[in-house]
């Protein structure tokens, strides 16, 4: 009876031991308005650490919403999203009473109730698997829904993150957590219980089973969610290999999207249990995780009235909703910290996307049924490489595009500081791209069943994916460099050295530029269009492997990797003929516009280009040719000869860079370059401009608005002069030297940037600082100031054509785009250039000794500003003087299209003046990538 006693105390501990999961009761009431939640909260927490806990840090990430500053309202700043940072106070989320109990009903005292992080001292030190109660009552108001998708709006209330729960990925209690919005899991392995008292009308859902009318219960390994409603929304049930997984959805479905869903969810399911091995008994879809998990890219594109489809809204449905479900699968069967592990569940969901890609969509373009779309008959797109691309490729062109940027991640960078474009490309696709390549080269049934297995014992326990790569490493040692692959930057290249044949072999020799063995894939492909496919073992610390292949008389291309299948740096290498005139080489393509780079191909880009150049030249009439695709070159040149109607002379512009990207270093990029130019500047007067110059641009973290550089040049100019210019002793020819630094930071409420710069010749030197602010006090109001300060240190100049200009600059360098270079009076002499004293106002006279002056705007009421400029100058020989100008701006496009009216300025009440209309000014800024660069900020 004994032995039995003990046995029984043994097996007891050995329960107790393992059923050490935390839990947490709730009793919450959502106000009648739905804004306060009063919450009535039991949690008991044991010690999974393996240290002695003296505290215990509880996440109160409602205060996140609280105010200003805070890391969430800096995040959505980043992502150019001002609706936290200008939020009213009843919009604000924060916890208005908050009352802490232990066990034995003792309060405990809290320093603050606002802080995301309360640290709670305990009266005992918790020891390794001791456990203790916590009592909590606390009123929260809730945050408006549209900051995150969390919160609560006149049509629903969706709670996650809003309850005050303890840190489990940071036991110890050493660092801070902040609420970032980045979906990063708090609770796992927790059994919750909890009952809602709702307004009379609505329902809520979620994903805890629900046990009866607004009670909820059951273990999760993820963070719970519920959604309030006044709607009752739809659900469907499945049946996958005898067991039934119920999909409800926070939504409402259109008929058509729901009959869809039923036939392709049963699919997707089976799918996805094949390959990981496990499907959760309930899956909960909310608006939101459908909206950040959809599949990117096949969305119709609508222009003005028209749209254009790119597949079928059956094709849609599945495509999205097969990449939502995998991750909700994922997310519900692992265990993982986003912050520091993100990548291992989003490349595995885009592993499972490249499978489900290769088996139902394996000839499935990019561009979908676009290429199809006729215009008078034609279908101009078929023109474009786009338009043969695979939607397979997107994985792989997603990092080539942003690694040629030099802007890429390390794939496991903490996620808080991944850009939103690079959790896409890097964390998710670059990552399934790798582990498809495994796959393929282990075999994808031995892939699969090593994710199975890691699942499986790693469930309910957070996960470690370096123990997964040691599994994939222990199982086929071509995996051994994926580790370390994970950690750095990488510019991996094979390149396809040469093609030789000997009697009946071909003997290749493959480079690479890295001493790790990486495997690679090689293709052979006949004029029929026969592929064969052969994996290369590299060996580490050999740049060079060559091989031998039986000779085929039909083997007419080799390619390494096709398909974008691993990451590398350059795929222009990859393809060799190994026979015909183009042997050993590439064969030349042109092309009429820009396009998605085939690397198979020397392209070469001719395109027709039309400009005029005012009165002048008149209609430059030529042709561009340029090897710039729609991604970025190390290596750039483009060359534009054009006919001038108007002195009817050739005239044009050529240039030439390399680009220099170190991955890790610094400097981001270090670019060289050369250009030349002529064109007409005054009516039968040309110049001609040679340009050297050197540019360094820091390196910067891709979510940061901040960017750096310096920049260095040597221009020569030659210009034709009238004979009054000759009178005058203008200068025909000179030499300018100049080197700057600049600053620019373009985040949302406090856009700021500086300049400081130097140039000179043979007859002056002078130095210019420019600093630059605007304030968005309101939204879309805004307040900017602008300081100018530019100093002669030496100027012995002939002409007044190097001074600083008051409200006009002069176009020494032919650095601005002006209207009209030379024109002193119509409507092209009216273009206004923010630059030197940045005077709206035609105050006549320019500087030849120093000019300090001030541009302030501000917004007064819709596309209307005020504006007002002062400043001292002074010339040589002459006292200082001090000017000043004020009068109305109106955006019509904001940087690009403004108009300015002068009202009152130190000539006097201008529009009191006859010719009021030829002093109005205007901005057009006709610059396409500034334009694009506007566009994509807050992505990278």
């Amino acid at each position: 009876m004994k032995k039995f006693s003990i046995c029984l105390i043994l097996f007891w501990g050995v329960v107790q031991v393992s059923a050490q999961k935390d839990s947490i009761y709730i009793e919450a009431k959502l106000s009648s308005d739905k804004k306060n939640l009063e919450v009535n909260q039991e949690i008991v927490y044991y010690n999974h650490s393996e240290k002695d806990l003296h505290t215990i840090k509880l996440l109160n990430w409602v205060s996140a919403y609280n105010k200003r500053g805070t890391s969430l309202v800096y995040r959505k700043l980043e992502d150019r999203n001002n609706d936290l940072h200008f939020a009213k106070p009843n919009q604000l989320g924060k916890i208005l009473e908050l009352n802490i109990k232990n066990a034995d009903n003792e309060i405990i005292p809290i320093s603050t109730i606002s802080d995301e992080n309360l640290f709670i001292p305990l009266k005992q030190v918790l020891k390794p698997g001791e456990r203790v109660t916590l009592k909590l009552q606390y009123r929260m108001q809730l945050p408006d829904k549209k900051f995150t998708g969390y919160g609560t709006s006149p049509q629903n209330t969706v709670l996650k993150y809003f309850f005050i729960v303890p840190d489990h990925f940071d036991p110890d209690n050493i660092s801070k957590r902040n609420y970032h919005d980045i979906e990063e899991p708090v609770s796992f392995n927790t059994s919750w219980s909890v009952n809602f008292d709702i307004p009379i009308d609505t329902f809520v859902e979620g994903n805890l089973s629900q046990i009866q009318m607004n009670s909820f219960k059951g273990d999760l390994d993820t963070d719970p969610e519920f959604l309030i409603s006044t709607n009752v929304y739809p659900s469907i049930k499945t049946n996958i290999d005898g067991i039934d997984t119920e999909v409800k959805f926070g939504y409402n479905l259109k008929p058509e999207e729901k009959q869809n869903l039923e036939f392709y969810l049963p699919l997707h399911l089976k799918f996805i249990k094949e390959k990981i091995g496990s499907l959760p008994k309930s899956i909960f879809i909310s608006d939101k995780f459908r909206a950040k998990e959809d599949f990117f890219g096949n969305n119709d594109i609508t222009f003005w009235k028209f749209r254009f489809p790119l597949f079928t809204d059956a094709e849609k449905t599945d495509l999205d909703y097969f990449g939502i479900i995998a991750k909700k699968v994922l997310d519900d069967n692992i265990i993982a910290d986003k912050q520091k592990n993100h990548w291992f569940k989003n490349g595995l969901k885009s592993y499972l996307e490249i499978q489900y890609l290769k088996k139902f969509y394996t000839n499935t373009k990019l561009l979908g049924t676009l290429p199809e779309a006729k215009i008078f008959g034609i279908k101009p797109l078929k023109i474009f490489h786009a338009s043969k691309v695979k939607l397979l490729d997107r994985y792989g062109l997603a990092y080539q595009y942003i690694m040629l940027q030099n802007l890429d991640q390390k794939i496991d960078e903490e996620f808080p500081v991944l850009s939103n474009f690079n959790d896409m490309a890097i964390s998710s696709f670059e990552t399934g791209s790798l582990f498809s390549y495994s796959a393929d080269k282990m075999g994808y049934e031995t892939f699969n069943d090593i994710v199975k297995n890691y699942i499986s014992q790693n469930s309910g326990k957070k996960i470690n994916p370096e123990e997964f790569l040691t599994a994939l490493s222990e199982k086929n040692k071509s995996n051994s460099y994926l580790s370390n692959f994970f950690k750095q930057k990488n510019r991996v290249d094979f390149k396809l050295k040469h093609i030789r044949k000997e009697n009946d072999s071909l003997q290749i020799r493959i480079a690479k530029n890295t001493d790790v063995a990486i495997p690679v894939k090689l293709e052979t492909e006949t004029k029929d269009g026969e592929k064969k496919e052969y994996w290369i073992d590299t060996e580490e610390n050999q740049s060079i492997t060559s091989l031998s292949l039986p000779a085929s008389d039909n083997i007419y291309k080799i390619t390494l990797n096709n398909g974008y299948i691993f990451p590398e740096s350059n795929y222009r290498d990859n393809f060799l003929y190994a026979k015909g005139l183009f042997s050993n080489a590439k064969k030349i393509k042109l092309k009429l516009l820009k396009d998605i780079p085939d690397p198979e191909y020397n392209e070469v880009y001719i395109s027709p280009r039309v400009r005029f150049n005012n009165t002048y030249d008149k209609f430059l009439l030529g042709f561009n040719l340029k090897n710039q695709s729609f991604f970025d070159q190390k290596f750039l040149y483009s060359v534009t000869p054009t006919y001038s109607t108007g002195t009817g002379k050739l005239t044009g512009s050529g240039a030439v860079s390399y680009s220099f990207l170190p991955s890790e270093s610094i400097i981001r990029s270090l670019t060289f370059g050369a250009s030349g130019a002529y064109f007409h500047y005054d009516y039968g007067l040309a110049y001609r401009k040679g340009t050297l110059s050197s540019s360094i641009s820091f390196r910067k973290n891709p979510r940061s608005t901040v960017s750096r550089g310096i920049g260095l040049s040597y221009n020569y100019f030659e210009r034709d002069l009238s004979p009054l210019m000759v009178a005058n002793n203008d200068y025909s020819k000179y030499n300018l030297w100049s080197i700057g630094y600049g600053y620019s930071d373009s985040q949302m409420i406090h856009e700021k940037s500086f300049s400081l710069s130097t140039q000179g010749m043979e007859d002056f030197n002078k130095i210019t600082a420019e600093g630059f602010y605007r304030w968005e006090f309101a939204p879309k109001q805004k307040l900017s100031v602008r300081l100018f300060a530019g100093y002669f240190l030496r100027n012995d100049t002939r002409t007044d054509l190097f001074n600083y200009g008051i409200s006009r600059v002069s176009n020494y360098s032919f650095s601005y785009t002006l209207l009209g270079e030379s024109a002193s009076s119509g409507l092209l002499s009216q273009q206004f250039i923010l630059a030197d004293g940045g005077f709206k106002s035609f105050l006549p006279g320019t500087v030849n000794q120093w000019i300090t002056s001030a541009n302030v705007d501000s917004s007064i009421w819709k596309i209307f500003h005020v504006y007002a400029d002062a400043g001292i100058y002074k010339n040589k020989n002459l006292p200082a003087k001090f000017i000043w100008d004020s009068g109305i701006k109106v955006r019509i496009i904001p940087d690009f299209l403004e108009i300015y009216f002068p009202i009152q300025s130190s000539l006097g009440f201008e529009p009191a003046f006859k010719d009021y209309a030829k002093r109005i000014r205007y901005t057009l800024v006709l610059n396409l990538g500034s334009i694009i660069n506007a566009a994509r900020r807050g992505w990278y």
